[in-house]
């Protein structure tokens, strides 16, 4: 098939589907899993700045660099696996190492990421874990026995995940160390690569977690400003029907409540929508899991519903609240323009009546000025063909008073005619 009909993203499209393979482990091994992202603004940061990070990493192993725009990297870092993954608004990094530690969760183990090269970070870290993968005991009394000494029981989270291949376990409380810690039993026979799926969805629970209640954070901070906010626009809604205040003035506070309103909307709209991204992810990968109860304890579903779930309805909430507070806005607006609009019609006829009582009885001055105007032209019209026919009159044997007399009404009739043709004209 010619290589001219594939569409030339082709190729890629389908590679994405295989970019990021799951880790295959043997068992027993353990995980050391962070995610670094930048404070503010990390969709825009400068992602060269990850890629060096991750080249300084190899380079103290002597390791292979990945391609220059990759967004994903597999390779050795000594005697641990490192899987490295940039994302939309943060980069992961996974080592993973064959056995255990005698002592559970030694945080001697996240030592394969150095604390030098942590300090030197592009970002802040958000999410830090460490995965301790053995063999199931045969009784399930072992397992809780070890889990019961590991974990805080109040807060544990233990499951049987996909169709008992092995059991979870977790309290999502952060250590002394700063790590987070799940435990994995796997039953014998597993395969390594769903040995690597699991431990793969339980990092992937804990970061879009971790993100997810970044919104949480951020719906405090705008119920705050909602909360100053209400109380105003509820007073203007409440005064329209009043006339303690011009509508003028109305009109202008709430549209600054309004544009406060937009900006707040602009501000967390992409925070609010990461974090139900996340939350459908973190769902989905608990899902995946397929759990199953043990002994009676408490599922990771059931953990996020009682823990998770509320905070996530928070974030819901600010965000439905900020909206139906910028509808409410907008309507209050629209019935304050109306009202402007009304009253300044109402002003608009006021002033056309008095424009019309204003023009006729400009056009009365006008008649009065235009009949004192005839008799004025009329008199010095009279006067002046006095003068140009006094000689002729003087033959006739014509008095000055009698000419007068003749010229009077005719010079009259004359400059009447005139001023009324020139009016006509201009009508």
């Amino acid at each position: 098939m010619p290589a001219s009909m594939d569409h030339p993203l082709r190729y890629s499209l389908v590679n994405e589907l295989h970019a990021r393979p799951f880790p295959a482990l043997d068992v027993p091994c353990h995980a050391v899993y962070m995610a670094f992202k930048e404070p503010v603004d990390a969709a825009n940061r400068d992602r060269s700045k990850d890629r060096a990070h991750l080249l300084s990493l190899l380079d103290r192993h002597a390791s292979a660099h990945p391609q220059p725009d990759a967004t994903h990297f597999s390779g050795p870092i000594g005697r641990h696996d490192l899987k490295w993954e940039s994302h939309t608004e943060f980069v992961t990094y996974s080592a993973f190492g064959p056995g255990v530690s005698t002592r559970p969760f030694d945080p001697a183990e996240a030592e394969v990421f150095p604390e030098d090269w942590l300090a030197a970070a592009p970002g802040k870290r958000i999410c830090s874990v460490l995965i301790r993968v053995e063999e199931l005991p045969d009784a399930d009394d072992a397992v809780m026995a070890k889990l019961e000494d590991w974990f805080v029981p109040e807060s544990l989270a233990v499951s049987r995940v996909v169709d008992g291949a092995a059991i979870v376990a977790g309290d999502f409380r952060i250590d002394p160390a700063g790590h987070m810690r799940f435990a994995v039993f796997v039953r014998p026979g597993t395969g390594s690569r769903r040995v690597g799926r699991i431990v793969q969805r339980l990092c992937e629970v804990e970061t879009y977690r971790s993100m997810s209640m970044l919104g949480l954070m951020r719906a405090r901070q705008l119920t705050g400003r909602l909360n100053a906010l209400d109380p105003q626009l509820m007073g203007l809604v409440s005064a329209l029907d009043t006339s303690e205040r011009s509508p003028e003035e109305a009109l202008h506070e709430l549209l600054t409540i309004s544009s406060e309103l937009e900006s707040l909307a602009v501000q967390f709209s992409f925070r609010f929508g990461a974090t139900a991204a996340y939350e459908a992810i973190v769902n989905q990968r608990i899902e995946v899991m397929r759990e199953a109860r043990i002994q009676g304890r408490q599922t990771f579903g059931e953990f996020m519903m009682r823990r998770y779930d509320p905070a996530m309805r928070t974030v819901k909430s600010a965000e439905a609240r900020l909206k139906s507070m910028a509808e409410r806005a907008q309507r209050a607006a629209e019935l304050l323009r109306t009202r402007v609009d009304v009253e300044r019609s109402a002003q608009n006829q006021k002033l056309l009546e008095s424009m019309d009582k204003r023009a006729d009885l400009q056009l009365r001055l006008q008649r009065t000025v235009e009949g004192l105007s005839t008799v004025a032209i009329s008199y010095y019209a009279v006067n002046l063909a006095a003068y140009a026919l006094e000689p002729l009159a003087d033959r006739v044997h014509l008095s000055h008073g009698a000419l007068l007399a003749i010229l009077t009404p005719v010079v009259l009739v004359g400059v009447w005619l005139m001023v009324r043709r020139i009016r006509n004209h201009f009508d």
